[in-house]
């Protein structure tokens, strides 16, 4: 089982989301440019069969911001968002109040 010294290695960070692509490779993912505090990276994330672009951009979300970039379907993702499913849902975990890009989730 996890403990908690495996839970704080990572780092959970509000990121706000810049732009939406397509993925040149793949149809139901996004690549995402997000502004995490000063900088900007881009994600990789599928939910494109959830939301549309317009639905995205502008919207904070929560992301792991310390994972080991890795490449997706020939792209680069430098981070991974956080998201709930159930069978007939998936929903973006979102801060609930206007907290600044790049504030840490504690």
């Amino acid at each position: 089982m996890p403990s908690i010294e495996d839970f704080k290695k990572f780092e959970f960070r509000v990121a706000e989301i810049l732009d939406v692509k397509d993925h040149p490779n793949a149809d139901r993912l996004y690549v995402l440019e997000i502004l995490v505090g000063s900088d900007k990276k881009q994600i990789v994330a599928g939910i494109k069969k959830n939301y549309t672009a317009d639905e995205l951009k502008g919207k904070k979300i929560v992301i792991i911001n310390n994972l080991e970039p890795a490449v997706i379907r020939g792209v680069e993702s430098q981070g991974m968002l956080l998201a709930a499913r159930d069978e007939n849902l998936l929903s973006v975990i979102i801060p609930e109040r206007n907290v600044a890009s790049g504030a840490s989730i504690s």
